[in-house]
């Protein structure tokens, strides 16, 4: 007697990786949801109307690329005459020019600034 040889199907290797991502999805949103929920009757912050101002110890640039500390005008040398340490912060207004800072960053560096940070506006959108 003559038996047919049985087809074996061929499975597609990719119905096994959808599986895992589909897992490895639903855990993830499993496990964001686990974060505690702020209480109720807490009330957070506004600060919509408080004024934006630089910090202290910061370096303004400002939209004309004038350069003030703690309200009065200076340059990259008076301002790294009077250093003391630390790393020196930047405030570039919105409408300051790009290159502008680059050349005072790297005027700065040469001056002996040993890192610079700017210091920018975190909105939450």
């Amino acid at each position: 007697m003559i038996q047919n040889p049985r087809m074996q199907s061929k499975r597609d290797p990719s119905i096994a990786l959808i599986n895992i991502v589909f897992l490895i999805l639903i855990f993830f949103l499993i496990a964001g949801t686990i974060a505690a929920p702020l209480d109720a009757n807490l009330r957070l912050v506004e600060t919509s109307g408080l004024d934006g101002r630089e910090p202290p110890d910061a370096l303004v640039l400002r939209a004309d690329g004038t350069l003030s500390f703690r309200g009065s005008p200076i340059d990259a040398q008076e301002f790294m005459a009077g250093y003391t340490e630390g790393p020196v912060r930047i405030v570039p207004d919105r409408n300051s020019n790009g290159q502008r800072l680059v050349a005072l960053s790297s005027e700065l560096r040469s001056l002996g600034a040993p890192s610079i940070i700017l210091v920018t506006e975190r909105a939450l959108k």
